[in-house]
């Protein structure tokens, strides 16, 4: 990959009213090429992140500079280098999907022809159909159609996926994935962990308005303690003490939650028997018992106590 830094924050604070901290010292650093997810529960200070380094909000303090330039100095050209999705982009619903691209490109100095984007995004047959007759999925793809005819080098994405079937999802992640064939990086926030573990080359987890872990997925999954999680569940009225299990061999960390146990571990074939063994000696009644591979959701529930689709 390419080493060339496009996006660099440096202690980025924000803070409202002199009272409210949305943003408490944020430092990103992102390469050409790259996928960089940025993922926080709602109110961890993402969006006000994001806001400002799109040139939407000015920050308290700290610097932002992408592609060299920042938001003081280089207003102009840095609008023609950023193409920007939001969470919810309201287009003019009686206009078609060829006079909404054409109308966007004419913003830009260097736009690519709406019938190139519109082909490169799957709606071409719709092109003289009203934005307002667009399936959800359609106008998803419509908003970030907008955000490329720029012909843009740097690509937020904001939560771009919320809402669509499994299929549209799947078109949406292509298309990220052909925007960075072609020499793109994008900076996507996302509430769904197997999109970030598809799509993102590195990742930084925000919460309270601070980065409280980063790097690659990979990376974060090593950490939580295992590669693995037993999960299961017994028939019992007294609650067993998280340290009955934590001392069973290869166990690196618990988490119990609705009545499932949860036990992070590198060699599920010395905890399961361990397990099976402690389960049999005390006369308890096993309800469930699964094993999967760690994931994401894993690092965000062990780092914030909290499930990202529900935070």
């Amino acid at each position: 990959m390419n080493q060339q830094i496009v996006v660099e924050c440096r202690q980025l604070r924000k803070t409202y009213e002199g009272r409210v901290e949305a943003v408490r010292g944020i430092d990103l650093t992102i390469y050409a090429g790259q996928c960089y997810g940025l993922l926080g529960p709602n109110g961890a200070g993402k969006t006000t992140t994001i806001e400002i380094m799109e040139g939407l909000l000015e920050a308290s303090s700290g610097e932002v500079e992408i592609l060299g330039m920042n938001w003081r100095q280089h207003s102009d050209e840095l609008r023609q280098a950023l193409g920007v999705s939001l969470q919810e982009t309201r287009l003019a619903e009686k206009l078609s999907v060829r006079e909404t691209l054409e109308l966007f490109g004419g913003f830009y100095r260097e736009s690519r022809p709406a019938e190139e984007v519109m082909e490169e995004l799957g709606l071409t047959e719709k092109a003289d159909a009203w934005v307002g007759k667009l399936s959800g999925g359609q106008k998803q793809r419509l908003a970030i159609a907008t955000a490329l005819v720029g012909n843009p080098r740097v690509l937020f994405l904001d939560e771009p996926t919320t809402g669509l079937d499994p299929q549209s999802r799947r078109q949406v992640w292509e298309i990220v994935r052909r925007f960075q064939t072609r020499g793109g990086t994008v900076l996507l926030t996302t509430h769904y962990m197997d999109e970030a573990e598809r799509l993102c080359d590195y990742i930084s987890i925000v919460d309270h308005g601070k980065v409280i872990a980063a790097g690659t997925p990979a990376e974060l999954i090593s950490g939580v303690g295992g590669h693995h999680h037993v999960e299961f569940a017994l028939v019992a009225d007294a609650p067993v003490p998280a340290e009955t299990w934590r001392r069973l061999p290869g166990v690196g960390g618990v988490i119990g939650e609705d009545g499932v146990i949860s036990l992070t571990v590198e060699e599920p074939h010395r905890t399961i028997p361990a397990l099976l063994s402690l389960i049999d000696e005390n006369g308890w009644q096993l309800n469930q018992l699964t094993t999967r591979q760690s994931s994401l959701e894993d690092v965000f529930v062990n780092l914030t106590g909290r499930h990202l689709r529900e935070s």
